[in-house]
């Protein structure tokens, strides 16, 4: 929506806004779903069990096609293979290992040239995304793409956990629903299309979180589809006042990893499970937890790649993640750095929940994510920093220079010096001997699509460079 649209939307009654959002909604359901959804769930459901032979052909046939076409019919591969043969590169696109790793800055500069020769742009699904930090990418889809993409949605993170789409469900995302400086309810509106409330992360306040438990009450909301860091928000309020009584079947989170100790919070405020999605709107790769805890590939969508300095890393350790995407065949990315690390797990047993699909073993989170010390190390993830309830409602690790840490938080009335020392302290052990500076906030800034970064990296890529 423009700024014009988006300012005439906000200037409505909330019950206009509902009549929007549900529009809104009725347009996407009509992309979303078709007479064939039913039938491409359930072969979705079908491949949970095949066997690694199934899955190797399967995967071998479709890149085959989608190499040849992004090679013959997208301009942008088009023209980069030309410009290879007539500087004598000879290697075949055939095999995936000769084909460049291809960064968001290069899709970023010229969207419209991975299209497919064969594609009107004016036919297709337009999807317009900020990304974690607010740069932003256009991305083109054909109805076909779309449907199989939403039915894989509807097969793993619906009816894995027991829900369809057909339920009542609450989101709690990046849309502006609701103006950001409205401060009375409601902070939602009710689309009606999707059976989808949605609710703005942007007004998660400690006064106004009593408005939202009572709209999830009020719409009889049977799952939450959340920002990792809003439905914590959201559950520690919950489990300071015990404001929740009724039966929510699952959580799923997006957008961000979820660290163990917001997890915990989260299944005690809600009292059910929680469950991890990874996947972005490139479609190029993701993936879905299961009940046993797995976080299993779905590998229709892509191939992924983990890859440190252009080299495979053994399976299981950690590295930048390459992806092919394999579902959408009109605009090809092929070995796309996604902005993720992660690693590709090592269990070669049956997952206990019966399903045969490849596990990922973790997302470290975005390249962007990384702190550097001064002795060349690498350290990604820090949620054991903040675990083992400590009285802060959240908190960023923000990296200024190679010596110097800064640990923004929002502390609670509990926060005391025993606790800025312990933080400091876990924090130290990872890190080594840096200045370490603490600034309580009373919120923690978010990007332009509301999502929250527990860590910042803001070296240089040239200081990186140093010390790697």
């Amino acid at each position: 929506m423009n700024n014009n649209l988006l300012k005439i939307y906000h200037s409505l009654p909330p019950t206009f806004r509902d009549i929007v959002a549900t529009m809104r909604g009725y347009y996407l359901r009509s992309w979303r779903y078709g007479p064939e959804t039913e039938r491409l769930v359930e072969e979705a459901l079908e491949r949970d069990r095949w066997s690694p032979e199934q899955w190797k052909v399967y995967q071998e046939e479709r890149l085959s096609f989608i190499l040849h076409r992004a090679a013959t019919q997208v301009p942008y591969y088009r023209d980069l293979w030309q410009k290879h043969r007539r500087n004598g590169y000879k290697a075949s696109w055939d095999y995936l290992e000769n084909w460049p790793i291809l960064e968001k800055e290069q899709l970023r500069a010229n969207p419209e040239a991975f299209v497919a020769d064969d594609c009107n742009i004016k036919n297709m699904y337009h999807e317009h995304t900020s990304g974690t930090t607010g740069t932003s990418l256009d991305l083109w889809w054909s109805c076909d793409t779309v449907r199989r993409w939403f039915a894989l949605f509807e097969a793993r993170w619906r009816q894995w956990n027991g829900v369809s789409r057909y339920d009542r469900w609450a989101i709690l995302g990046g849309q502006l629903v609701t103006p950001l400086h409205q401060k009375k309810p409601p902070f939602w509106v009710w689309n009606r299309a999707l059976n989808q409330l949605y609710m703005s992360s942007y007004h998660l306040s400690t006064n106004l979180i009593p408005h939202y438990i009572e709209a999830l009450r009020k719409y009889r909301i049977r799952y939450i589809y959340s920002y990792t860091s809003s439905i914590h928000t959201l559950a520690q309020e919950v489990l300071h006042n015990n404001l929740i009584n009724w039966d929510i079947k699952v959580i799923i989170t997006n957008a961000e990893p979820i660290y163990e100790y917001q997890r915990d919070n989260i299944a005690s405020a809600f009292r059910c499970p929680v469950r991890e999605t990874y996947g972005m709107s490139e479609i190029v790769t993701a993936a879905g937890e299961c009940e046993a805890g797995g976080l299993h590939l779905w590998p229709e969508v892509g191939i992924t790649e983990v890859l440190e300095d252009v080299k495979p890393v053994i399976t299981g350790e950690v590295g930048d993640l390459i992806c092919t995407g394999l579902i959408n065949l009109d605009m090809p990315l092929i070995r796309y750095r996604v902005g993720d690390r992660g690693a590709l797990s090592t269990e070669t047993t049956l997952c206990k929940c019966g399903r045969t699909l490849p596990r990922l073993n973790k997302v470290n989170g975005r390249i962007d994510d990384i702190l550097y010390t001064p002795d060349g190390r690498q350290i990604g993830r820090l949620d054991p920093v903040f675990k083992t309830n400590l009285p802060v409602r959240e908190a960023q690790i923000i990296q200024e220079t190679l010596t110097r840490i800064r640990v923004r938080y929002v502390p609670t009335p509990e926060f005391n010096s025993e606790a800025q020392k312990s933080i400091d302290k876990r924090l130290r052990e990872r890190v080594g001997d840096v200045e370490i500076i603490f600034d309580p906030v009373s919120e923690i800034p978010r990007t332009p699509a509301g999502k929250f970064r527990a860590v910042i990296c803001n070296l240089s890529p040239e200081e990186r460079t140093k010390v790697q």
